[in-house]
């Protein structure tokens, strides 16, 4: 059989032949502590489903991915499991109409955050158990037909050490050693979900009276290590969580149906949260151990939501198959902001969505791996990789857009007709159109084709005529797209036309809406209008597209950035400028000379610290190579005086000291922050805690300031999971050979790192100021990335081809290297390439912004 990779064409037949309808699974976690680590540590896990089968007498397979199987049965019949299971498949073979199969299997223990997780905590030897499955890793703890449209009832029970409290999906009661659990709606095998250990655990409660009188009661619960505790604000967490509930019963029009609701705050997490229904995971880097900013807290909220979106668009309806992932996740993402916005303190969502989020759809989407929304999803490897920008926030930006196509009360009552007709059922693209064509009356065929079936991102520039006498006689607007991606679309758009104030203010005077279609769009609204210093197209974010700007706005730009009052705005801008550098339309240090000059002034934090990682960016990888040296001395200088300069303990201070941190390489500038860690240094209001404390010690172990000795200390200081992983991450940041020769050994020859560790070791491997010292690796990379991605699990394998890419090595030498492996690697995985091309695009796109910045060097 072909193996753990499921094919959308095998998933097809198997959900033509089968229906399930519910699965019994008993798992012994008793084996979690305890005995030692030699070999797999594993735990027993025996599964009975009860499905049916279309043609009697036909054959067809189970999933499971364990060492071992100790008994298979089908109806009865004991199966010899060295014969019907392979390492990842149970061949089942004539079939009947109604039939049970029985699995005992040993199944191993995760470091990798795939599966049944296990984390033992330096700080105190407890031991903490949690699933991650999401596309196909249940079967790494039962035996399951691991498809998303074969949705069942689950019932489970879980016999654990003795003082441990598990959770799963349903409630559950301990009883005769046992933990049962009340069985599940029908839901996917890949949204079922344990976590067992010795939580801190907070609970809480939601009610709601609907209009006919009836009252639902939701018991809440939160939860984390026992070392989280002290800093877990588990009070904001169920505010937020409450706003949400009472966000989405006032709009979906139908009861949260799945009972109970826990949030579960996890270590060693791969994602940011998961939505399993009644048990939600999150990473639990959302409980934060020092002082951070709003936009912490506003990033934790939209993703509270933006699981709790889920429980509707991904759990109470599901795609059949991941081609239309977009289906719960650019739902999700959307009304994760949606619901922040209207319902949370965090009003300003939008305008994080158009900085932040958007600009991560658009690198996607201009990658050669850019795809449909609706994407072609051959299997499963091609599902992990489409978790993407383009799923996720150019779908949610396409939602966005959607709603002012049809309107709100239309997009809101399609939704809910779509609930309603197919609760705990799998959808596909056709049966979300068919909702909105009725709610809206709008053709949803052709806005589809143009949205959700075609890939790339266009651009739209103003064209402006002026009078002699200073006012406009034609506006229009420009519509380009690439030539790999030709299609030009309708775009609903503002136009703001802005001005400078006698006062000094860039503010806006006059708006119009207009449809754009075609190549050029005029207008006509704002002729006869005074001149504009600046015209924003795409003003209020309506559209998902590039903002481009005439000579006249970008002139404005660069003379009085910082002084548009309206922070969308602003924010817009910003994005438009970073998009022209990555474009190499823009050279890197005038960038660089725009945040210098304007990001000071920037009032919205999440927009501030956007601001700080595009200028890290441009500098390590568009700037000319020989500008990189002066350029982060400017860096450096001008964030230390902003640093000086803000308002004492805010959270600007804040921001502008991490980022002096990362930008620091001066001998002085080092001085400064070993002062600031040893106390001989201080700068007035900034409070250094253990987070910012390791925040300032990398750069000193990447420039040699800071040894191993000083960094063992500072794990004495904060001998926690956490610490551990900052330890980790400094010591292979040290510039030194062997540093990084023991480095590359632990994440590429070996697989004893946990799945946090290996990141961590990336991380501190690949520092922009070691390009001599990793050049030795770049052809290794070459040699060595086919058999990594052959032996180690999808997401260590995903980690490492992606962190360990040679993108700070000698572009064209890199970049031939890369071509010519995938010249020489045509029959390799089609996710392996998909991400070694992307690597080499962004190389080849780095390349051309150097050329760019290069010449306009002084």
């Amino acid at each position: 059989m072909p193996g753990e990779n499921l094919s959308r064409d095998e998933a097809r037949e198997r959900a033509a032949l089968l229906s399930v309808e519910g699965y019994e699974v008993s798992l012994d976690l008793r084996s979690a502590v305890g005995g030692t680590d030699a070999g797999p540590r594993t735990f027993r896990s025996v599964t009975t489903i009860r499905f049916r089968s279309a043609e009697p007498g036909a054959a067809t397979f189970a999933d499971l991915i364990a060492p071992s199987v100790t008994a298979v049965s089908l109806n009865g019949r004991d199966l010899d499991p060295g014969a019907v299971f392979d390492g990842t498949r149970i061949l089942l073979e004539d079939l009947a109409e109604d039939n049970e199969l029985v699995v005992d299997a040993q199944c191993a223990y995760s470091r990798t955050g795939e599966g049944m997780h296990r984390f033992v905590d330096p700080e105190d030897g407890e031991v903490y158990l949690y699933t991650q499955y999401e596309p196909a890793d249940s079967r790494r703890v039962f035996a399951n037909f691991e498809q998303p449209d074969l949705k069942a009832p689950f019932r489970f029970e879980v016999r654990a050490p003795e003082g441990w409290v598990v959770w799963s999906n349903g409630v559950g009661e301990l009883a005769d050693g046992v933990w049962k659990f009340a069985e599940t709606k029908p839901i996917s095998t890949y949204i079922t979900a344990f976590v067992a250990g010795p939580y801190h655990y907070v609970t809480d409660s939601y009610e709601r009276v609907f209009e006919d009188g009836t009252r639902l009661e939701i018991p809440l619960g939160a939860m984390c290590r026992k070392g989280l505790a002290r800093h877990f604000d588990s009070d904001d967490v169920f505010l937020v969580t409450k706003q949400g509930l009472d966000f989405f019963h006032d709009n979906f029009d139908y009861p949260y149906p799945f009972g109970k609701y826990d949030q579960a705050f996890v270590p060693e997490y791969n994602l940011g949260a998961m939505e399993n229904p009644g048990l939600v995971t999150f990473r639990e880097e959302f409980i934060f151990r020092g002082r951070v900013t709003r936009a912490s807290y506003e990033r934790r909220a939209n993703v509270i939501l933006h699981e709790m979106a889920h429980m509707w668009f991904g759990d109470l309806v599901t795609m059949v198959w991941w081609d239309d992932l977009w289906l719960k996740e650019s739902f999700a993402d959307f009304m994760g902001t949606f619901s922040m916005v209207e319902a949370t303190r965090f009003t300003n969502g939008w305008i994080t969505f158009a900085n932040n989020r958007k600009s991560w759809a658009y690198r996607a989407d201009q990658l050669p791996s850019t795809h449909p929304i609706t994407a072609d999803i051959r299997d499963l490897e091609d599902a992990k990789l489409n978790f993407d920008g383009i799923t996720y926030a150019k779908g949610a930006s396409v939602l966005k857009q959607l709603v002012a196509y049809v309107g709100r009360d239309a997009f809101l009552e399609g939704a809910r007709r779509y609930f309603k007709r197919h609760a705990y059922g799998n959808t596909q693209l056709g049966d979300l159109l068919s909702v909105l064509e009725e709610t809206s009356g709008r053709d949803m065929a052709t806005w589809s084709r143009s949205w959700l079936q075609t890939a790339g991102v266009n651009s739209l520039t103003p064209q402006v005529i002026l009078s002699a006498e200073g006012r406009v006689t034609e506006l229009a607007i420009l519509q380009e797209a690439a030539e790999s991606h030709p299609e030009l679309r309708p775009h609903r758009v503002a136009v703001g036309l802005y001005r400078r104030s006698p006062e000094g203010a860039v503010e806006r005077y006059a708006r119009a809406e207009v449809d754009v279609e075609g190549p050029r769009t005029v207008v006509g609204e704002l002729v006869g209008t005074e001149a504009p210093d600046l015209v924003l197209v795409n003003d209020d974010d309506l559209t998902y597209c590039k903002i481009r700007f005439d000579e006249g706005s970008l002139a404005a730009l660069r003379d009085g950035l910082g002084d548009i009052t309206d922070p969308l705005a602003r924010a817009l801008c910003w994005s438009a400028l970073w998009n022209l550098t990555r474009d190499a339309l823009m050279p890197a240090r005038d960038f660089v000379d725009l945040v210098l000059r304007f990001a000071g002034r920037e009032t919205d934090i999440g927009v501030l610290q956007m601001l700080h990682a595009w200028a890290n960016s441009a500098l390590t990888h568009y700037a000319a190579p020989e500008w990189r040296e002066e350029g982060g001395r400017l860096l450096a200088e001008g964030a230390l005086r902003e640093l000086r300069l803000t308002e004492p303990g805010s959270q600007h201070q804040l921001t502008w000291a991490r980022f002096f941190a990362a930008v620091a390489s001066g001998e002085a500038d080092l001085q400064l922050l070993q002062g600031l860690l040893e106390g001989t240094a201080k700068i007035d209001g900034l409070e250094v805690d253990q987070e910012l404390r390791w925040a300032f010690l990398e750069p000193l172990a990447a420039h040699g300031v800071a040894d191993e000795g000083v960094i063992a200390a500072e794990l004495a200081r904060d001998d926690t999971a956490s610490g551990k992983r900052h330890q980790v991450r400094c010591l292979a940041a040290r510039p030194s050979a062997a540093v990084k020769a023991q480095a590359w050994a632990s994440v590429v020859e070996s697989d004893s790192l946990s799945n946090a560790l290996v990141e961590a070791t990336i991380a501190g491997f690949a520092q922009s100021s070691h390009r001599e010292l990793t050049a030795p690796y770049a052809s290794k990379y070459f040699e060595v990335i086919e058999r990594v991605w052959g032996e180690r699990s999808i997401q260590i394998g995903m980690d490492v081809v992606r962190g360990l890419f040679p993108s700070l090595q000698d572009p064209r030498g890199t970049l031939e290297a890369a071509d010519a492996w995938l010249a020489a690697h045509g029959a390799a995985a089609p996710a392996l390439r998909r991400l070694v091309l992307e690597a080499r695009d962004d190389l080849a796109r780095a390349l051309r912004g150097q050329a760019c910045d290069v010449g306009t060097g002084g």
